[in-house]
């Protein structure tokens, strides 16, 4: 399972005891019986020397290579406020006679990191599975890992084993986008409206609080009012409206004809995109 170690400034005492960076010390890491030696002496020198492209462009032919770094099957990962989200993490390269074991790091923006490792399921692509989360410790409050500030994009750093005892260290090999979950609700009236008459669209939208382990309003966000007439499964921008200083939405549009009226919200860097259940009115002549 994976672990986060928060900076030092969010670290308590009688925290739990968390494993240091890869780039810091590789001996509190889990690795192959046997691998102990020659990983520590190599690494050391590795670690100093490397970067990400230097690790896959500089190699001497025969030499292990980590050539890239899949996140969440290439998608955001969007954390809430009350369930743990897991996602793999695949490293791919190449060594003859091929890879076989992994540490990765990934390390959050404004400090703190999650870290894991595993064994090959192939000689040329390592998959670890990480747990991430932002809510209370079970039969407590106190902070659980993410923090408001780690939103955004995470940087990956990854070691890897070689079959024939040789490792290669890859800082900063890729980076994916973590954010915090958004909702949005709508309210469309009144319901039934007559044709020719103004309706009123309501609505909030809210994204998870790290800090807190709560929803709450997101301020000065645009917003799209979109339109789906009945027996369409396609939805057209109508407006664009901001959210006022607590997230809220308010607009009017002319009621036409039968069909679902919902908010559209489309994500930021560190909030994911969220999107209404259509409300639908009954347009009557």
């Amino acid at each position: 399972m994976s672990r986060f170690a928060a900076p030092p400034s969010r670290r308590q005492n009688g925290g739990r005891n968390l494993a240091p960076p890869i780039a810091a010390a590789h001996a509190g890491r889990r690795r192959p019986v046997g691998r102990l030696a020659s990983r520590g002496v190599l690494v050391g020198a590795v670690a100093l020397a490397l970067t990400a492209a230097a690790a896959s462009a500089g190699a001497a032919p025969g030499d292990p290579v980590v050539s890239g770094v899949t996140v969440n099957s290439g998608h955001d990962v969007i954390v809430g406020t009350t369930h743990d989200v897991r996602f793999p993490v695949t490293v791919t390269g190449a060594d003859d006679p091929g890879l076989s074991f992994a540490d990765v790091d990934l390390k959050a923006p404004h400090g703190g990191f999650y870290t894991t490792d595993a064994f090959c399921e192939t000689p040329t692509a390592c998959t670890t599975v990480f747990t991430v989360n932002a809510h209370p410790a079970p039969g407590g409050d106190d902070p659980v890992d993410l923090a408001n500030a780690n939103a955004g994009t995470w940087t990956v750093d990854a070691l890897v084993d070689t079959g024939d005892g040789d490792s290669v260290f890859a800082p900063g090999v890729g980076s994916f986008s973590l954010k915090r979950a958004a909702r949005l609700t709508v309210d469309a009236s009144p319901e039934p409206v007559a044709k020719g008459a103004r309706i009123t669209i309501t609505g909030k939208l809210v994204r998870a609080n790290w800090d807190t382990y709560r929803y709450a309003g997101y301020a000065g966000q645009a917003v799209t009012l979109q339109f789906r007439p009945k027996n369409s499964s396609t939805y057209t921008t109508v407006a664009t409206v901001h959210t006022s200083g607590t997230g809220t939405l308010r607009t009017t549009a002319k009621a036409v004809k039968d069909g679902y009226w919902r908010w559209n919200f489309p994500g930021t860097h560190t909030t994911g995109p969220a999107k209404a259940a259509g409300d639908y009115v009954d347009v009557r002549p």
